[in-house]
């Protein structure tokens, strides 16, 4: 098995509780809370733990809330290599109103990091970089990196021989989906952010695939990944075209179903399964995560039970 490597640079203590319903003005009686560890990477980290395989997560902890970070992160078996962040670990909170099963959820900001901070991460993670590996990049960018930041990432890494990758969004997005210097080997976004990227409506699995297509055409990465929801995904390489459904399942939570996904995902492809499979398994977490409550991830059961549900069919 290949090694993996997580990024996450901009990680949160989460915080999630329910209440009877939400109004504003009255002092709102809460659950007793459930503290999770939060961030893209870590989550992806995490999934990968939960359906059997191991990773090294390197993430940025500052402050108290760093430390309750670290212990949480410890006490799942997570094996880490800590950043010291320019500032205190930030928080998030989910409260889901009972009565309408609405859920809400409060992001405080984190640390803003400066040069120094960049310098100090890039070396980190070319030192950390499993050769032959796989590395991924998921979640925000703290405040102060460069819009860049992934680029840089994707072109020491490439020099390593280990494969990137990246699940990002917003000006991030947007300056990797124009580098032709600094190529992910997987680039992930689900359905808004892709039309936001093509500039046009994707209202189907087949226009989805056909952008994706014409990212992979244009050398922005060697595979594109676009979540359709409930729908599914769509992949597409050179001379591969796939979908592969969602799992029916009751929704209790749709947080954490995009790390579920890339965990299996990247799990799958580090075992050498191949990219219609490692969609499959992706899937098959996704929808997996989506019946667990607050910030729950997918368990490797109800993954296993559902990974012939999602089927893989060719476009």
């Amino acid at each position: 098995m290949h090694d993996i490597l997580t990024v996450t640079l901009n990680p949160t203590v989460d915080l999630s509780t329910s209440v009877a319903h939400v109004v504003p003005g009255d002092k709102l009686r809460c659950a007793p809370p459930v503290t999770d560890p939060g961030g893209g990477g870590i989550n992806v980290s995490r999934a990968i733990r939960l359906l059997g395989g191991e990773s090294l997560a390197l993430v940025a902890l500052g402050g108290h809330n760093g430390d309750k970070l670290r212990a949480l992160l410890e006490h799942e078996g997570i094996r880490l290599i800590p950043l010291v962040a320019p500032g205190e670990t930030r928080m998030s909170l989910a409260v889901t109103d009972s009565a309408s099963g609405e859920q809400f959820r409060f992001v405080l900001p984190g640390p803003i990091w400066n040069e120094a901070g960049l310098k100090a991460t890039l070396a980190a993670v070319t030192t950390a970089v499993p050769k032959s590996g796989y590395v991924v990049i998921s979640g925000s960018l703290p405040r102060g990196l460069p819009e860049d930041f992934t680029e840089r990432v994707c072109t020491k890494i490439g020099a390593r021989g280990a494969r990137v990758i990246a699940d990002t969004s917003g000006p991030a997005l947007f300056r990797l989906a124009r580098a032709r210097d600094a190529v992910p080997y997987v680039l992930r976004m689900d359905g808004l952010e892709a039309e936001e990227l093509a500039g046009r409506a994707l209202p189907d699995r087949k226009d989805s695939v056909d952008f994706a297509a014409e990212l992979v055409a244009w050398g922005v990465a060697e595979v594109v990944v676009i979540a359709r929801g409930a729908e599914g995904n769509v992949l597409a390489a050179e001379g591969l075209r796939l979908h592969v459904g969602a799992a029916r399942v009751p929704v209790r939570s749709l947080v954490g179903a995009g790390d579920s996904f890339v965990g299996a995902f990247v799990l799958a492809l580090a075992r050498d399964e191949g990219l219609a499979r490692a969609l499959q398994w992706g899937a098959a977490a996704a929808s997996a995560a989506v019946m667990t409550d607050a910030t729950a991830l997918c368990t490797r059961e109800d993954t296993e039970a559902l990974l012939e549900r999602c089927p893989v069919t060719e476009l």
